[in-house]
């Protein structure tokens, strides 16, 4: 008999006033009881839309059913069978607009908490048994995988379980791509990204840090080398800005310095020689993920107020509305329809003020949302020290200006076809560095399209 309780099993969290001035995990995840009890709650239908919703179509109704009989061994082995970061999809994937919202539960009361049941079963697995894979005997062919973010790491598996010998060409000093330099400890602990990375080279894939393709080595030589086929996940790193007058000030960052010297730098720790704004007052612009990270770790880094500005309303924010949700129980003022339109310094050059004019939200433009407009004389200051751009981001141009016959589009995103093969034979290519800024699943579900291509193009299938 199925558990036809409406809400979910709710997840155990940190206290707010507490969490938000340190940076150890938010939510502390489900307990056995927990993940059965939530698990009775699903219907196993026929047909399980359930599936359709998620990138890497995990076989969710299977393992649900595993976890219900308290068989969370079993359950693990049927989401790595689709999904090789599921620890990592647990935390950070907007399940609320991919699976979950497909879940028939959701049409009467909330839909199966299928994220934080695989974050469990992941969970579980790690602290219990924690086996590496085994390694595939090698067919001998090269491949190159530059970049390893989640598109990059997941390609590299799935190459690496059909046999080939995997190479990954990362530009920084530590494996993880955004999920070590852009999601902080508080969502996403870098162990967890640390122990797949693991599993990642116990099935044979070998790992080289500090190499900048396009500068150290280029793709042609790739191909000089002897590898076959490359692949390109190397995301979208390039920080945008709005023009205003004063974002030359000190104390103006993008998101992206801030959130790397946080995370990947560990800044937050008293052990870090990593140099960071302590700052009082700080606006973030912005209202996407990216800005509630930064948002929350300047919170925890001791600023005494924390503004989001964004341009538009709350309701149409793409940050997800757990995270909307958690950054204001942390104490952190949401400052919607206003806009940034000069950043003010001292006379040291140090920013101390930000101008603002508020905005109302008029007829709808090519995307479908209602653009911003502003209202005449609704100018204010916004009293803050530290000012952080979380704009969005584009795909650096490095490996376009770098290698002859990669076509990109007016954005600087890599043109690919329906089997993600670039303008240029050989190289394929998935992620944000095809897409621009987008989610972490999105990518994983990229990096395992991009696998499937690059296997399929080398055996002449």
């Amino acid at each position: 008999m199925a558990n036809m309780t409406l809400t979910k099993t709710p997840m155990p969290e940190q206290d707010p006033q507490v969490r938000a001035h340190n940076f150890k995990e938010v939510a502390l995840g489900y307990t056995a009881e927990m993940a059965m009890e939530e698990a009775g709650r699903c219907l196993h239908c026929k047909n399980p839309k359930c599936v359709e919703g998620c990138p890497v179509n995990v076989r969710i109704p299977e393992f649900i059913s595993k976890v219900a009989e308290g068989d969370f061994k079993a359950a693990y082995e049927i989401i790595t069978s689709t999904n090789a970061l599921p620890a990592l999809s647990g935390r950070v994937c907007p399940q609320e607009s991919q699976c979950e919202s497909k879940c028939v539960r959701g049409i009467k009361g909330e839909p199966v908490a299928i994220g934080r049941l695989e974050r469990f079963v992941a969970d579980w697995y790690r602290e219990n048994i924690n086996a590496m894979p085994e390694k595939v005997p090698s067919n001998g062919i090269k491949v190159a995988v530059v970049g390893s973010g989640p598109a990059g790491l997941t390609c590299a598996s799935d190459l690496a379980k059909k046999g080939y010998q995997v190479s990954i060409f990362e530009a920084l000093h530590t494996a993880g791509g955004v999920l070590v330099y852009g999601i902080p400890e508080f969502r996403l602990p870098k162990a967890i990204v640390a122990n797949e990375v693991k599993k990642l080279e116990a099935e044979g894939v070998e790992i080289m840090t500090n190499m900048v393709i396009g500068r150290v080595l280029t793709i042609d030589e790739l191909f000089e080398m002897g590898f076959k086929a490359v692949f390109v996940g190397s995301g979208a790193g390039l920080p945008m800005f709005m023009n205003i007058p004063g974002e030359s000030l000190k104390g103006v960052l993008s998101a992206n310095e801030y959130l790397t010297r946080t995370n990947l730098m560990k800044a937050y720790t008293e052990q870090a020689d990593t140099p960071i704004i302590h700052s009082e007052a700080v606006a973030v612009v912005g209202g996407g993920n990216v800005a509630m990270d930064a948002a929350r770790c300047a919170m925890r880094l001791g600023a005494g107020h924390v503004y989001i500005v964004y341009r538009r309303g709350e309701a149409e924010m793409p940050a997800r509305l757990e995270e909307q949700h958690h950054a204001k129980q942390e104490g952190i003022e949401f400052k919607t329809l206003c806009n940034p339109v000069e950043i003010v310094g001292d006379e040291t050059g140090r920013v101390c003020g930000m101008k603002c004019i508020r905005m109302e939200l008029g007829e709808p433009d090519a995307s479908g949302r209602r653009r911003p407009v502003p209202v005449e004389g609704s100018e204010f200051m916004l009293d803050v020290d530290t000012v952080i751009m979380a704009l969005g981001t584009s795909p650096n141009p490095l490996l376009r200006t770098t290698t002859p016959g990669l076509e990109t589009n007016r954005k600087g995103c890599l043109i690919v076809n329906e089997n993600e093969m670039t303008t240029r034979d050989g190289v394929f290519a998935g992620g944000d560095a095809v897409t621009g800024a987008a989610t972490v699943i999105l990518a994983m579900g990229a990096g395992k399209k991009g696998a499937a291509a690059i296997d399929a193009y080398l055996q002449n299938k």
